[in-house]
């Protein structure tokens, strides 16, 4: 049965409901279920945009259709999906394979359908949505983070999960031209392949994703922001260079660095207390016997011009003296056998239940007296370690019923306790650093940082594509640990080498942030710290590197600015890929070591130990000329350069 009501196309089959509507411009929201009812969650989606200019034809002896403006939706008689833009190509054909409807073409004794929801113990279903691959040579981006250095991601398999350095943002866009939000926060599966192309929610109520038609990436990207949420506007001190190491152990430790800095004249815009400055983890406050008067820290560091950072995780100690009060409320993620304790990292731990308005209101009441009215706006907001997990996966499909549905909505709902916390301060510019990430999520001022990474040139490689993706799914802030976090040696001269290239990106990174893992481990120092990694530990010839690059990050503050505040009002990532602003230059869909820092800069990173030249393609549509140089090149050409070890090539548009 086809027919509408009020601005949807409906469907209906024996127990299958399916819905499709306008939502947003040149989109529409396709939901399907076994339900009696449709589920009423909006998920990543902001509330239904005011209606579209939309049109509902529902002939009764043929197939039926909705159109939003550029985007048009037929369904034929027995529920199958083609999607065309406003040209008539066909962007998306659900792949089914079964003999319901006998005059379909692709009508088949195989029995496979194209929206499976498979009951499963529990009451939801197991969901598999299908989709022919209209064609192999297509490319889609996106996704989120993963530690892979393909940029295009067609014929990948893809876990839609998160850990220790992956994030799952699932909305995808294609170079046919459109993009595709799945909106199931269930951990789950994307298979992208040449054949049939499939997304998979273990756990889950119905199907539930977003599809937008555009022109050029831009506008799909947009229209996706859109809908989703827009990041606020990155305060001042995000705009430059930040410190951090794994970890300073104590108040004098930190500020002296800080003074250094300042005595050298060398700009810094925040250092970061990371982890374990707490006695017992879910107190939320500094331990007085390292940290003796924060107020008085928070003081110097404001009379430098250096923002402070602390490091803050969901993590609950039995111990803490949080804990009675927290079990007692109902504020900890439930769990469905054994003893309380989801992980186990310095004591017997569980987390806060971030899904629950009330525990979010009550860790933020902690952060609130013990770091915000001190002064401390800026979070570090680590999900903790998945690794340190007593299960056998991670510890995001824990929570309030131990529902694996909203499990990938977790770190959403963590930074969303800070915003609304802040919020309900008056602030507006908020940062808050994140290992993970969900659509949405930037919304809630989500910087994402690619985690736990190695300190090799492979992982180095890998970041390139999982930022860039990570801008196309949504989340314009990102960056990484300058180095790797995982080992690295500042007296190694082969580290150094890498560590000199990786801090000449970062420079060219949404933000601009130093951290990691170094050793030799320092000796006497409770939890691990790691050894030195300021920029002058790593001898006199990287450290004149690394004021060089700061100071161009100093160059670059105003211009920043502007990418921030493009971000914030539609969308727009900071740092794009080339068919991101050329969309019409073939080549530009093919190169994957390049990218723009906005749209005036073409950075070319060096991404190999001992190279010391470079080719670096230009796109076809602008003229360029090398930093520093005289020279114009016109676009659509191959250009060879010279990048000594104190220069990684970037080109200006002109």
């Amino acid at each position: 049965m086809l027919y509408s009501e009020e601005d949807k196309l409906i469907f209906r089959f024996d127990d299958h409901l399916l819905w499709i509507e306008p939502w947003g411009e040149n989109a529409l929201r396709i939901r399907a279920t076994k339900l009696a009812s449709m589920p009423e969650q909006d998920w990543a989606l902001s509330p239904k945009p005011q209606a579209c200019s939309s049109t509902i034809e529902t002939p009764a002896d043929s197939e039926a259709s909705i159109t939003n403006g550029k985007i048009k939706a037929v369904v034929s008689r027995r529920g199958k999906i083609i999607i065309y833009d406003s040209k008539g190509n066909k962007l998306l054909e659900e792949y089914a394979r079964h003999r319901r409807d006998l005059q379909d073409p692709k009508c088949s004794a195989l029995e496979v359908e194209a929206r499976e929801l498979r009951p499963i113990l529990g009451g939801d279903f197991h969901l598999t949505m299908r989709f022919e691959s209209l064609d192999p040579k297509e490319k889609i981006y996106g996704m989120g983070q993963y530690q892979q250095p393909s940029l295009n991601l067609k014929g990948s398999d893809i876990e839609l999960a998160h850990r220790n350095s992956q994030a799952s943002v699932p909305f995808a866009l294609s170079s046919l031209g459109y993009g595709l939000l799945w909106n199931n926060p269930g951990i789950g599966r994307a298979v992208l392949g040449t054949n049939t192309m499939s997304f998979e929610a273990y756990s889950t109520k119905a199907l539930d994703y977003w599809v937008v038609a555009g022109d050029t990436p831009a506008e799909i990207e947009e229209a996706y922001s859109s809908v989703t949420g827009y990041v606020p506007m990155m305060p001042e001190y995000g705009l430059g260079f930040w410190q951090c190491k794994l970890r300073y152990w104590n108040q004098e430790q930190l500020l002296n660095v800080a003074r250094e800095y300042k005595k050298r004249n060398v700009p810094l815009d925040l250092i970061v207390v990371d982890f374990f400055h707490w006695k017992h983890q879910g107190e939320w406050k500094f331990d007085p016997k390292f940290w003796p008067d924060p107020d008085a820290m928070v003081k110097e560091l404001k009379e430098l011009n250096v923002e402070l950072m602390v490091s803050i995780w969901p993590t609950v100690e039995n111990l803490s003296e949080n804990y009675p009060e927290m079990l007692e409320r109902g504020l900890l993620i439930r769990h469905d056998r054994g003893v309380r304790v989801a992980m186990q990292c310095d004591g017997d731990i569980t987390h806060f239940d971030a899904t629950n308005p009330e525990a979010r209101k009550f860790i933020w009441s902690r952060a609130k007296k013990n770091y915000y009215d001190k002064g401390i706006k800026v979070f570090w907001l680590d999900e903790a370690e998945p690794e340190y997990s007593i299960y056998d996966f991670d510890i995001y499909r824990y929570h309030a019923g131990s529902n694996l549905q909203i499990g990938n909505t977790y770190p959403k709902e963590y930074a969303r306790a800070f915003y609304e916390g802040m919020e309900a301060e008056g602030q507006t510019n908020i940062v808050n650093l994140l290992r993970c990430a969900w659509a949405g999520s930037q919304k809630y001022g989500a910087l994402v940082w690619s985690g736990d990474i190695a300190s090799s040139w492979g992982s180095f490689r890998n970041q390139l594509s999982a930022g860039l993706n990570m801008g196309l799914a949504g989340i314009p802030w990102w960056t990484t640990d300058i180095g790797g976090f995982h080992g690295g040696n500042p007296d190694d001269p082969a580290f150094r080498e890498l560590f000199t290239r990786w801090f000449q990106w970062g420079t060219f990174c949404p933000v601009m942030r130093l951290h990691g893992d170094r050793e030799p481990k320092p000796e006497g120092q409770p939890t691990a710290s790691g050894s030195n990694n300021e920029v002058w530990s790593y001898g006199e010839e990287v450290y004149e590197i690394c004021k060089k690059y700061i100071g161009i990050r100093e160059e670059l503050r105003d211009y920043t600015r502007e990418l921030m505040k493009e971000a914030h009002e539609k969308g727009t990532p900071v740092i794009r890929t080339l068919f991101y602003e050329f969309p019409k230059d073939q080549r530009a869909w093919e190169v994957e070591t390049e990218y723009l820092y906005g749209s005036k800069y073409l950075v070319v990173p060096v991404l190999e130990a001992g190279q010391r030249s470079i080719k670096a393609y230009l796109p076809a549509g602008a003229s360029w000329k090398l930093w520093g140089g005289d020279q114009v090149h016109e676009g659509g050409q191959d250009v060879e350069t010279v990048c000594p070890i104190d220069t990684m090539p970037v080109f200006v548009r002109v």
